[in-house]
């Protein structure tokens, strides 16, 4: 045999070896990945394989592909989220070594609503009030039974309504009931657009309720304290920018935390916590035919835990939410920041959502009644 046939045919072995031994790398590889694949489905902590450790398994682990989830939320908890939702991402990406892209969209929670039933794609809605979520319910868009889903009955942000005035008290306004008093003028949102109207509705309600003892009494009140109001604005946010911004008004109700959030960007804000109050309960959903037809639920479900962690709280609880985690509550910044309210209503006591929409905000329920009544 020649030498460089016997040459070759020594080249061939050697070759066929080495490919060999690849094929063998490239199977244990895979096996490896597949194996923390299943191993991930009951125990999320074992997909956290230390890939750092095998430089050479970058070159068949790939990074899963990117998702995203649209967040539909009532005015307000703008700047919450600002905060928020870079730490979820980055988060995620720890976790999970995917980048997520959450959109969205703000504004009136009863706009906020009607957006989503007629197809505004959102995956989570964060409400102002419980009658909301319950609307995307009926419409089928959300299964039934999700205040059981996640912790606090899914409510996830809570307030207070908050009395402004103007520097110095002019007025003498210590209580919701003084908004009745001739020469008033009251600022508020409406409550056939905002949420957080419905809330404020509510506050005075209550307000009468428990001074006069009696509904007529009540309505009285809250009659005339509408009458005191020049304008309804859309939602809480414009209520805020009418008042400030435009002067208008002697006296504004709105939520605690948009009061707050007034006085971190630099305005100085004259306001009282009246004792006799709501608890303003905001509550957090998951659309479930959208987040179905989108396939995100695993990080739209993980996006919404986060929400009621203490991290998350926290954020809350610096532009102006009283947190729902005790702990975080409980903090020596929390119960400094926030004065305790003694007589604070819940809306149970009023029957619930479903009754006090057609009590009181169902076309020509008590609120078109007073309205009625009243000429702008």
């Amino acid at each position: 045999m020649h030498w460089w046939r016997w040459h070759k045919i020594q080249l061939q072995n050697i070759k066929q070896k080495v490919n060999s031994l690849k094929g063998f790398l490239l199977m244990l590889l895979v096996g490896i990945s597949l194996t923390a694949c299943f191993a991930g489905k009951g125990n999320e902590s074992a997909t956290s394989i230390p890939i750092e450790t095998t430089p050479t398994a970058t070159a068949v682990v790939a990074k899963q592909k990117d998702v995203e989830l649209t967040l539909v939320s009532f005015a307000v908890t703008r700047n919450a989220y600002k905060s928020i939702i870079p730490q979820f991402v980055e988060k995620w990406k720890q976790e999970h070594n995917q980048d997520v892209k959450i959109n969205q969209s703000y504004g009136g929670s009863g706009a906020q609503t009607r957006a989503v039933v007629d197809g505004l794609p959102g995956d989570v809605v964060h409400l102002a009030l419980a009658l909301d979520t319950k609307r995307l319910e009926k419409s089928k868009l959300i299964q039934p039974g999700w205040e059981e889903e996640f912790p606090n009955n899914g409510i996830v942000s809570k307030s207070v309504v908050a009395l402004v005035t103007r520097e110095g008290n002019p007025k003498g306004l210590k209580s919701l009931t003084d908004l009745a008093k001739d020469g008033v003028r009251l600022i508020t949102a409406d409550p056939k657009t905002s949420g957080v109207a419905r809330w404020n509705f509510l506050a005075l309600w209550n307000a009468g309720l428990k001074a006069y003892g009696s509904e007529e009494k009540a309505l009285e009140l809250v009659t005339k304290a509408y009458n005191n109001a020049p304008i309804l604005t859309r939602d809480a946010r414009e209520a805020t920018d009418s008042f400030f911004k435009q002067s208008q008004g002697d006296a504004l109700i709105n939520y605690e935390n948009e009061i707050i959030l007034a006085e971190q960007k630099g305005r100085k804000v004259s306001y009282v916590i009246p004792d006799v109050n709501i608890s303003i309960d905001n509550p957090i959903a998951i659309v479930d035919k959208n987040v179905d037809r989108h396939g995100n639920r695993q990080v739209v479900e993980a996006f919404v835990k986060y929400l009621f962690t203490k991290e998350a709280q926290t954020e809350f609880a610096k532009v102006g939410f009283r947190p729902v985690d005790e702990t975080v509550a409980q903090t020596k910044e929390v119960t400094e920041k926030y004065p305790k309210v003694n007589n604070l209503a819940t809306v149970k006591e009023f029957g619930g959502w479903d009754k006090v929409q057609k009590k009181f905000f169902a076309d020509n329920a008590i609120f078109d009644q007073i309205q009625a009544k009243i000429s702008r």
